[in-house]
């Protein structure tokens, strides 16, 4: 260690954030990195605490504690600290492919299995993570690195979210030939078009694929694997495949005037905006927009908070954000001890801007959409809303909603954007190709595998193990890869 006190001589110090109200003037990231001198004392306050909790990565009772890629954080940790930034740089690219995805737009499980947060304040490992690959990109030490020797299998990957771009990079990198399928007319998938700007700059993933290219990896565009490609044609002509299209079909909302003009699913949303921001700067007005309008949005998660920081950026009249579940408690419950990932109430970046623009927290909890009113021409004027309390079943001992009578409210709404998680893939895709899907509708396989029942077709990421987190994709592109790796070569040393 370089410092072993280091977490009793300096406080946690994170990047500073603009103001609310300033920050929602564009779609840019605004967060200012801290300064070297800084950023090491930062690094120094990661402690010599015997195990490493941050890269366990383990599931417990039903949540992840600390790192899924297993990142070697107090390794790295205590290079920066001592300022040897590039062999901080390679301890990290050994465990993940993307340090620059992660640092970004990761919930920060490490920390939250940081030994120093038992007893007071973490340490700012993502912010770390960050520092370190950005220094990798701008003092020219991430490069192409073309393979000397080329294996002659060719893979095909279907789908350029995280998982499809981490088994590319790592199958491209043993010297494989890789070609990766994207149905959208950028690569990125789930990164491009699912998260905004704001939490994740487009440049960032473009610098990465360009490198990629420049390594050796193929990307095909516009190229939807079912419809306008064969996936008999790419079997024909692969040595594998690897399917890491997502969980995309999106959970919708069954209520009275669901079919009101005015109701799209979230991921629509997010998606015409960052289009119509790379196209035109938002001057070609060919997204949703939800300027002036009254938004209510369906869903309490990450994707309903973007949801949230994207309408007030549009410039909406005013925002609503409904939770179904009860709020968090805003300190650990007894029942949900470190070190399991805490269970409490955050307040995110959308959530922050839309009450220092509107006055108020926009959420409402134990709440849901009861009906869609109509007005004119189909066009949505309003949303019925219900109150719900939480009762145990006497027959399964669960907790279910139910609506407390005459508490149904009227909120004016032009703009309703749905955002209540995913169940599991599109079908077709898997038709195709003609793999099994559990009862979850993810594709399915032998427990902690990845080879599916088609012949050298193998899958990863939400595909895979349905809605997650990006490093967790990252996390299966690099372990189907080895998986494949090892059936095309007979061993593999990934």
């Amino acid at each position: 260690m370089g410092k072993p006190t280091g977490f009793m001589n300096f406080e946690r110090c994170g990047n500073e954030a603009a103001q609310p109200l300033e920050r929602i003037k564009n779609y840019n990231e605004f967060h200012q990195p801290l300064t070297d001198e800084q950023r090491k004392l930062q690094a120094a306050r990661c402690m010599d605490c015997g195990v490493p909790f941050c890269q366990n990565g383990k599931m417990m009772r039903g949540m992840i504690s600390g790192c899924p890629l297993n990142n070697l954080i107090p390794e790295w940790n205590d290079l920066l600290y001592r300022d040897h930034k590039e062999q901080a740089l390679q301890r990290l690219l050994m465990t993940n492919n993307f340090p620059e995805f992660t640092s970004r737009v990761c919930p920060a499980l490490c920390e939250k299995a940081c030994t120093c947060g038992l007893g007071g304040d973490p340490v700012t490992v993502k912010e770390n993570e960050n520092a370190i690959i950005e220094y990798g990109f701008e003092s020219g030490l991430i490069k192409p690195e073309i393979p000397k020797v080329r294996s002659g299998k060719k893979i095909s990957v279907i789908g350029s979210g995280p998982a499809g771009l981490a088994a590319a990079d790592t199958l491209n990198k043993r010297g494989h030939s890789v070609t990766v399928y994207e149905r959208e007319d950028r690569p990125g998938g789930l990164l491009m078009y699912g998260i905004p700007n704001m939490k994740l700059e487009k440049s960032v993933i473009n610098r990465r694929v360009e490198i990629m290219k420049a390594e050796g990896v193929k990307f095909v565009t516009n190229a939807d694997v079912g419809h306008n490609v064969s996936a008999n044609e790419l079997l024909s002509k692969s040595d594998a495949v690897i399917l890491a299209c997502g969980s995309s079909n999106p959970r919708d909302i069954k209520a009275e005037g669901r079919d009101a003009d005015g109701i799209y699913f979230a991921v629509d949303f997010l998606k015409s905006t960052t289009k119509s921001l790379l196209n035109s700067a938002m001057a070609d007005d060919n997204y949703i927009s939800a300027k002036g309008k009254n938004v209510v949005i369906i869903g309490g998660g990450d994707t309903g908070n973007d949801c949230v920081g994207t309408s007030v950026r549009h410039g909406c009249a005013s925002v609503v954000q409904l939770e179904m579940m009860p709020k968090l408690p805003d300190e650990r419950a007894e029942s949900n001890p470190w070190l399991e990932y805490p269970r409490v109430c955050k307040t995110d970046y959308g959530q922050e801007e839309a009450a220092a623009l509107f006055g108020s927290d926009p959420r409402r909890y134990c709440t849901t959409v009861k009906e869609f009113i109509k007005g004119e021409d189909n066009r949505l004027a309003a949303v019925k809303t219900v109150r719900l309390d939480f009762v145990k079943d006497a027959e399964s001992g669960r907790m279910i909603p139910k609506e407390i009578e005459g508490s149904e409210e009227i909120l004016p709404c032009e703009l309703c954007l749905i955002a209540a998680g995913f169940l599991g893939t599109q079908g077709y895709i898997a038709e195709a190709f003609g793999v099994e899907l559990n009862g979850r509708s993810n594709v399915n396989t032998d427990t902690g595998r990845f080879r599916t029942n088609v012949e050298k077709v193998f899958t990863a990421g939400d595909m895979h193990i349905g809605q997650s987190l990006v490093v967790r994709a990252i996390r299966e592109g690099r372990d189907a890869a080895k998986e494949a790796d090892e059936y095309l070569m007979g061993y593999t040393n990934l």
